[in-house]
């Protein structure tokens, strides 16, 4: 099974100036990144030792990518980053995800019958 994911980065109300409908899309996404984000940390711990209940089902998003984060898995996050100084927060962000996301430790299991 292969899952593609365009997390596409946080959604700033701010900086997009969005309203109405786009606006609770806006919202919707930055919930599901967030609970992703939560995930990913708590995957990172367990791998080091912890015992730690992981939250797929809070986000929509983290319960399609449950096989693919903590199942019997290979996982491959690649980033896109943005060079311009006026995305630096959400440049520090997308690499936060990735060092966090690097410290989850599967151990995959050929299945065989």
């Amino acid at each position: 099974m292969i899952n593609l994911v365009d997390l596409a980065g946080s959604e700033r109300q701010d900086k997009t100036g969005a309203t109405g409908q786009r606006l609770k899309e806006a919202v919707g996404i930055n919930q599901s990144l967030t609970t992703l984000g939560q995930v990913i940390s708590i995957l990172a711990e367990n791998s080091e030792g912890g015992n730690k209940f992981v939250p797929y089902r809070n986000s929509s998003l983290t319960r399609i990518l449950q096989n693919a984060l903590g199942g019997n898995s290979q996982t491959v996050m690649i980033c896109a980053i943005s060079p311009a100084s006026d995305n630096y927060e959400e440049t520090l962000s997308t690499l936060r995800y990735a060092d966090r996301a690097k410290k989850i430790k599967n151990k995959p299991i050929v299945n065989e019958s």
